[in-house]
């Protein structure tokens, strides 16, 4: 509808200026104002006496100005307006700072509902800053169930209730709703004209639970059959199926015996790939469970069809590091393992290409460098991307579309809970490698403060002189990133680590420096020429260095429980005992039940888990990067139930109706059009 698509500067008091604020909040139409959904609500439709109102929380008090307000001057720059009201039960002292005009505004003997805080002692209760109407006027901002809104400076609460309120009003009976009504029958859902009224201004608490209820099931529902359509869409093409060979050949040439996690991937991988659809497979396995050994598995059954892959990682460090560890699998069968990145010359990349286009290559690993148009293929089969949040669904697809039907692996060393992996990764099979392979190095994890700072520096030290090296990550690159000057950064950290140690190698990257000078940085780690790295979280998913024994994470609170999983991934990957320090000051709850859980296991998929109970679906991923949209309302109520049941529903729904044609479907259909071009390169 065209009222849902209006800009917001046609609305009552928005202006270019202010629609240049809701802009920084990601609202330019009444589409995503609805959408804006509270952050949070106050309860402030019941008033209580003032005797019984309980101290440190916000509540409703009836009261009665009992003398004309008081205005004084503290100090240039603090002004006070004070005054006292009651009601049959007691007084309280209300004070004002700085808003001197409520000396006009609150009359003696008028009754007003004031909403705050109380304070004070129960002989003499105060309140701060309230807000506050008449009680013959009361509805506005009391007596109801209070929206409060993500908000930035020049926008107030008052000014986004307003904007939404005209919103509503303006889209009133004309929401298009994409759940069939015999869905929201089936299902006991609200329409949707009614959750979004009661999701911003709540009648009462059981219909915003049903509001909620209800737009949290169509978030999921929604992006459940965006999935399934890839799905459907991917099922319905062609492929080149790829004869299944005995993979007792490719095992009896490996040094140790696969896991049974990993043998199970391989065969999951090989049936999709002999069929005459293209396979289309997450591989998702904790830090150093051995995906690269399903990839190889994989790689080598196509070459023994004579046909060639192609394998993508998101760095040249990780490039060559996959060369080494795939040429190892591969060699012994006589297969060519090529390498093709931006750093490579020209002649040396003219070479590469002829090769891949005359079929002498079986298998090439490379960067972006393998997107570019003159590379091409003499008989492709199967492409794998590591690390595939990296690559948005548009890199994946121009390299798929080098080899016409090829199948697709990917592999992602991020743990996600599998009911989880099922939405996100929609349009992919899933393989799960949950057993690590025998003599993986278990990392010993601890929590500590700023006081054993010093001890923490002997502690480095002493794995230095025994050889080994040390990570420590920091959460900013530069000082100046944030006003908070106790988060560390990793220049000046590094600088200081510098001179705390001058007789050891320490070096810095992070993500600002050129991509040259950090795979020099990195390389010299590789070598064993850097004794102390201190880095940003770029090394997140890195280099394998075998002789790292020790990763410090300076202020660990500021990471998400995944985040610290893969940092911690980053050691114990040789032979030597291995350790991971968290420090941290903070003492809000949220962040000791974090790294609480860090401390407690290194079971990655354990850890995904208790991240996903701490933050909800909607925020699992923090920066969106791994290509699920954000969640606009899944995120503020959990509902992990309603996820399964929503990807059920869809599943039901796309069995019936797979391309949504039906005139029933037609609202669906629309919303499923608008994910997909609102999310094009980064929907998986």
């Amino acid at each position: 509808m065209a009222e849902l698509n209006t800009d917001v500067r046609f609305l009552k008091g928005v202006g270019e200026q202010r629609a240049r604020l809701l802009a920084k909040l990601g609202i330019h139409n009444t589409r995503e104002l609805l959408e804006y959904f509270p952050r949070a609500y106050e309860d402030r439709s019941v008033t209580v006496p003032i005797a019984q109102a309980p101290f440190d929380q916000s509540v409703c008090i009836s009261a009665t100005v009992s003398a004309p307000p008081l205005l004084s001057r503290v100090r240039r720059g603090m002004e006070l307006v004070k005054l006292r009201a009651f009601d049959d039960t007691g007084a309280v002292d209300i004070t004002f700072f700085n808003q001197n005009y409520v000396k006009n505004a609150l009359h003696q003997g008028e009754t007003y509902i004031f909403y705050g805080k109380i304070g004070g002692s129960p002989m003499r209760r105060t309140m701060s800053n309230p807000d506050y109407e008449s009680a013959r006027r009361a509805g506005a901002k009391t007596g109801r169930i209070m929206p409060r809104y993500r908000l930035c400076r020049g926008l107030s609460n008052a000014h986004m209730m307003g904007y939404v309120r005209e919103c509503l009003d303006m889209a009133a009976g004309k929401v298009p709703d994409p759940l069939p009504e015999s869905m929201r029958e089936k299902y006991a859902l609200a329409d949707a004209g009614f959750a979004y009224e009661n999701i911003h201004f709540p009648a009462g608490f059981s219909a915003l639970e049903a509001a909620r209820r209800r737009l949290v099931f169509q978030e999921f529902f929604v992006l459940a059959c965006a999935l399934g359509a890839v799905r459907g869409s991917r099922r319905r093409d062609g492929g080149v199926p790829v004869p299944r060979p005995d993979t007792e050949r490719f095992y009896a040439s490996l040094s140790f015996e696969p896991t049974g996690a990993q043998r199970r991937a391989v065969d999951e991988a090989l049936r999709d790939m002999s069929q005459p659809c293209p396979m289309n497979r997450l591989v998702q396995g904790d830090v150093g469970s051995g995906k690269t050994l399903v990839a190889a598995a994989c790689a080598w059954a196509a070459g023994q069809a004579g046909m060639q892959t192609a394998f993508m990682a998101p760095t040249e460090i990780l490039a060559e590091q996959h060369l080494k560890t795939l040429t190892c699998f591969l060699s012994p069968f006589g297969m060519r393992v090529d390498k093709l990145t931006g750093s490579m010359t020209a002649k040396e990349k003219r070479e590469v290409k002829v090769r891949l286009a005359s079929g002498e290559t079986a298998l090439v690993v490379g960067t972006h460098a393998l997107l570019t148009a003159d590379v091409e293929f003499s008989s492709p089969a199967l492409v794998i991307t590591d690390e595939q949040h990296r690559f948005g669904v548009n890199q994946r697809g121009a390299l798929s579309a080098k080899g016409k039907r090829a199948h697709t692996l990917v592999m992602s060393a991020t743990p996600i809970p599998r009911t989880l992996a099922l939405m996100i990764y929609g349009d992919l099979d899933v393989s799960v490698i949950d057993e690590l392979p025998p003599g993986r190095q278990k990392v010993d994890t601890f929590t500590v403060n700023e006081s054993y700072r010093q001890r923490l520096y002997g502690f480095m030290e002493k794995l230095v002189r025994e050889g080994r090296q040390v990570f420590v990550v920091c959460p900013m690159v530069e000082e100046n990133d944030e006003t908070d000057c106790q988060l560390k950064s990793a220049e000046e950290h590094a600088k200081e680590l510098a001179a705390r140690f001058p007789h050891l190698r320490v070096e810095c990257v992070h993500g600002r420096m050129k991509a040259a000078e950090k795979n020099s940085v990195m390389a010299a780690v590789v070598r064993g020429e850097v004794d102390i790295l201190v880095s940003t979280t770029v090394i997140e998913v890195g280099v394998d260095v075998p002789n790292a024994a020790l990763m410090v994470v300076e202020n660990a609170e500021r990471f998400g429980l995944s985040q610290l999983h893969q940092l911690r991934g980053r050691v114990g990957r040789g032979g030597h005992k291995s350790w991971c320090i968290l420090v941290s000051d903070s003492r809000t709850e949220e962040a000791r039940a974090r790294l609480s859980a860090m401390c407690r296991t290194n079971d990655g998929f354990r850890i995904s888990e208790e991240d996903l109970r701490l933050r909800g679906p909607g925020d699992f991923f923090g920066s969106r990067q791994h290509g699920l949209p954000e969640m606009h309302i899944a995120g503020l109520g959990g509902g992990m139930d309603v996820l399964k049941t929503a990807q059920d529903a869809a599943h039901e729904l796309l069995k019936d109706d797979p391309e949504l044609r039906r005139p029933e479907n037609a609202a669906l259909r629309e919303r499923v059009r608008a994910l997909f071009e609102a999310k094009s390169d980064t929907l998986n």
